[in-house]
């Protein structure tokens, strides 16, 4: 069940391989994300120290959850993955010319996990093969309920 999704993504970049990693948080912003606070859209990863980092993700805080607590929308969050994906995708990132981003955060059990892709990013040309296609997509729809509604069968 997605949390929140960064559809920004798709448009922006060629998803090549998706990942999914578990993510360190305070307590305030597991209340907040169960709330649905959270805003994917600016996010992207970062490689520190062989570790990788979520930076832009907003986590807006609850007023009631973090009273005692002096809460950061825009902390930067670490993200947990097994240390020979880390490689690989840190290899992939500074040999291919690859950008991993944030693709949407979901629930796996109680735990709540972030699915990054490696990405390339796309050109003017492809964004709006992209919009077409979807314009396209949409007209259809339109056309198919068009002809089924003026056509009732019965």
């Amino acid at each position: 069940m997605a949390i929140a999704e960064n559809r920004r993504a798709r448009f922006e970049y060629h998803i090549e391989e998706q990942f999914e990693a578990g993510m360190v948080l305070e307590g305030w912003e597991v209340k907040a994300v169960r709330a649905g606070q959270v805003q994917l859209t600016d996010g992207h990863v970062m490689i520190k120290n062989g570790e990788l980092f979520l930076i832009g993700c907003r986590i807006n805080p609850l007023r009631t959850a973090s009273t005692h607590v002096s809460p950061l929308a825009d902390r930067t969050k670490k993200l947990l993955m097994k240390k020979d994906e880390i490689r690989r995708l840190i290899g992939k990132v500074e040999q291919k010319g690859f950008t991993m981003v944030p693709l949407n955060l979901h629930y796996k059990g109680s735990h709540i996990k972030c699915d990054i892709a490696l990405a390339k990013g796309k050109d003017k040309a492809d964004k709006r093969e992209t919009e077409k296609q979807r314009d396209w997509e949409r007209e259809k729809g339109r056309l198919m309920r068009h002809k089924v509604a003026s056509n009732p069968k019965g």
